[in-house]
């Protein structure tokens, strides 16, 4: 029986670890995409959407900064 709660106690606390790294990439991604539009609500909008994107797009982590600065300033181009 100790094992079992042993056992219990470990996966649930990889899993809490897992999904709090998983959150934090996203808040961080999201937040990056926020700070690329400034204040402006609508493109905050735009930017998020473009976020959205490039997750659908399989779009890398590391690529991702990239691919946000471009897509930020094709928005700028259609001002």
């Amino acid at each position: 029986m100790d094992y079992f709660i042993i056992f219990i106690t470990t996966a649930a606390g990889l899993y809490f670890h897992w999904w709090l790294y998983v959150r934090i990439k996203r808040w961080m991604d999201r937040d990056l995409a926020l700070s690329l539009a400034g204040g402006d609500k609508a493109k905050q909008a735009f930017m998020l959407e473009q976020l959205a994107l490039a997750r659908e797009a399989g779009v890398k982590r590391r690529q991702l900064p990239d691919w946000l600065r471009q897509a930020s300033d094709g928005y700028r181009a259609q001002d």
